[in-house]
C-alpha cells in the first residue's frame, strides 16, 4: 500500500502551506477532514475535489454534501471515493474549493509517493504546516471562531481567550465597539446600583404605608 504526499495551499494566499500523508486507499473526505484539521475550518461545509490540469482546469468533481442538483447528476461522492482511483499521473493535481457559501480555493498536488507506511502513524498525518490560514469572516465581515482543537471547558475566560493585552489600544478600541469594556461593565453597574435603590425606594413606601396604617 501506497501513502501519498499531498501539498496543499491557498490560491490566494501562496505562503500558506499544508503537505498531508496519507493512504492511497483511503477517500477524498479523509483528505478533506485531514486539511481542516491543520486550517482549523469546521469540516462541515459543502465543499468539491476537482481532478484538474497543470494549469488547473477543472474536470471531474468529487463533493462533500453536494446540492440536490449535483446529487441528480450523480457527482462522485469523496466519501466514496479512493484517492488511488483518480491518481493518473505521478504529480497529479487537483482544485479544490472549500465552503461554496464563502469560497477558498486550494491548489492541491501529488508531490511524493511513499512505497511503505510507517506502522507507527495513524494516517492521514500532517507532514508540514507552513504559515496561518486566514481567518474566516460571517456575512458581517465578523471573524468566526476556528474549531476548537482541545475539550470545550464550561467556563469561558473572556480574557484569556482574547489573548488581551492590556496596552493594546486597538485590541481595546475593538472591544469598545462590541459594548465590552470595562466601562461598559461600569456602566451596566451603574444600572443595576439604580434599581437597587429603586427597589430600596419601594421599601421605604411601604413601611410608611404600614406605619401609617397602625396610627389609624
Amino acid at each position: 500500500m501506497a501513502i501519498y504526499r499531498f501539498r496543499l495551499s491557498f490560491d490566494d494566499y501562496d505562503e500558506v502551506i499544508r503537505e498531508i500523508d496519507i493512504k492511497s486507499t483511503q477517500t477524498f473526505e479523509d483528505l478533506h477532514k485531514a486539511l481542516h484539521r491543520s486550517t482549523g475550518y469546521t469540516a462541515e461545509k459543502s465543499s468539491s475535489f476537482y481532478v484538474s490540469s497543470d494549469h488547473w482546469i477543472k474536470g471531474d468533481e468529487i463533493a462533500y454534501l453536494p446540492t440536490q442538483k449535483k446529487t441528480d447528476r450523480g457527482v462522485a461522492l469523496m466519501e466514496k471515493s479512493k484517492l488511488s482511483s483518480f491518481i493518473e499521473d505521478p504529480h497529479q493535481k487537483f482544485y479544490y474549493i472549500y465552503n461554496f457559501d464563502r469560497p477558498y480555493e486550494f491548489h492541491v498536488e501529488l508531490i511524493k509517493i511513499i512505497l511503505q507506511t510507517d506502522p507507527s502513524i495513524e494516517y492521514p498525518v500532517l507532514f508540514k504546516s507552513i504559515g496561518e490560514a486566514p481567518k474566516i469572516f460571517d456575512a458581517n465581515n465578523f471573524p468566526v471562531e476556528a474549531v476548537a482543537t482541545s475539550p470545550a471547558s464550561n467556563d469561558f475566560d473572556f480574557l484569556n481567550e482574547m489573548d488581551f493585552v492590556p496596552e493594546d489600544t486597538e485590541e481595546i478600541e475593538a472591544m469598545d465597539g462590541r459594548g465590552i469594556t470595562t466601562s461598559s461593565k461600569n456602566e451596566d453597574a451603574d444600572d443595576e446600583e439604580s434599581d437597587t435603590d429603586d427597589y430600596n425606594g419601594d421599601e421605604d413606601y411601604h413601611e410608611d404605608e404600614y406605619d401609617s396604617k397602625e396610627d389609624y
